[in-house]
């Protein structure tokens, strides 16, 4: 329960017909400021004057991605036992919130419109990749079972990509964030949770190197098939170590070693795969507890199969040493 001053504090936010639009639109998904200059019909100084005097009194979360504001309902408990009290009183068919809520839809027809031509246009090569291992299914069913069921409080997907790490240990945690530098990508994960209406799964922008959250503060983190991207992912396997409270689980999912360079010339890759004890010696070092390892290898001959590599682990209870690599 909040103390009085935060009660009157929201009631005061609250108690206004635009601020209440836009609780009402936040209670189904997050919308950036320009999004919501469009629905509600005003200027942006008045929207953004809005935002801040929810984010004032707690009631919602903003954050940057690029040029971008993003806001959503707060993630805190109590604060959502208020707005759904406090919007169940009125009608759901009012007309204001109907018209609002057609315009929402109208916005998300747009983004998945968008986020269709960028899978229309990358779908090629993703699909060549899935196809040299096992089944996407096996991934993820072992992913889930690494991941154990939780609940945790808070889950962070690192490079979340497309957010189906969200969409898929939904049930698990009582709130999911998704982190991903790729700005495209995170329109294409916006498009996903939205229409499997995995309401508590949310993605921002940001730095796998230099987490927005504070340590401690995770009680499950995966890391699935980003470090073979990065420079240097050591540092970032430190920095997901770091923002795990005691005991929270990491799920790492990576390949294990290949000699397909393709995928480093034409997709990216700076590393061909990692051994199970290179990785869980950096996980030692970061301060995690012993760490399991399972392959899940393709069940045909082929030359150019991929080996699926799954590494998970608790964090010791005394906190971790932050590990910084040599660039």
């Amino acid at each position: 329960m909040g103390s009085f001053d935060d009660i009157v504090g929201m009631l005061r936010a609250a108690g206004e017909p635009t601020r209440l639009r836009i609780l009402r639109l936040l209670q189904h998904g997050e919308f950036n400021v320009t999004d919501l200059t469009q629905l509600l019909g005003q200027s942006q100084p008045r929207v953004s004057r809005h935002i801040k005097l929810l984010d004032d009194a707690a009631l919602i979360e903003r954050y940057q991605e690029g040029s971008f504001v993003f806001v959503r309902a707060s993630g805190d408990a109590h604060v959502q036992g208020f707005l759904a009290s406090a919007l169940s009183m009125v009608a759901p068919d009012d007309p204001q919130f109907a018209r609002d809520a057609e315009r929402a839809d109208q916005i998300r027809a747009r983004r998945a419109e968008l986020a269709q031509g960028y899978f229309d246009a990358n779908a090629v090569q993703w699909d060549r990749i899935r196809s040299l291992h096992v089944p996407e299914p096996d991934v993820e069913a072992a992913i889930l079972d690494a991941l154990g069921p939780g609940p945790y409080e808070l889950l962070l997907d690192l490079g979340t990509g497309t957010g189906r790490i969200l969409e898929l240990a939904s049930d698990r945690a009582e709130r999911l964030v998704g982190i991903d530098t790729n700005r495209e990508m995170l329109k294409c994960a916006r498009v996903r949770l939205e229409s499997a209406g995995a309401t508590k799964c949310s993605v921002r922008q940001g730095d796998i190197y230099n987490l927005p959250f504070a340590e401690g503060s995770a009680g499950a983190v995966v890391v699935h098939q980003v470090l073979h991207f990065l420079a240097w992912p050591k540092t970032a396997l430190a920095e997901a170590v770091r923002v795990l409270e005691p005991d929270g689980r990491l799920v790492v999912v990576d390949f294990a070693p290949h000699n397909l360079e393709f995928l480093r010339e034409e997709h990216a890759h700076v590393r061909l795969g990692f051994g199970a004890d290179e990785i869980k010696g950096w996980l030692a070092e970061c301060g995690l507890g012993q760490t399991a390892y399972r392959e899940l290898k393709a069940n045909d001959a082929r030359e150019n199969a991929l080996t699926v590599a799954i590494w998970s682990g608790k964090k010791k209870g005394a906190a971790a040493q932050k590990w910084r690599a040599a660039s």
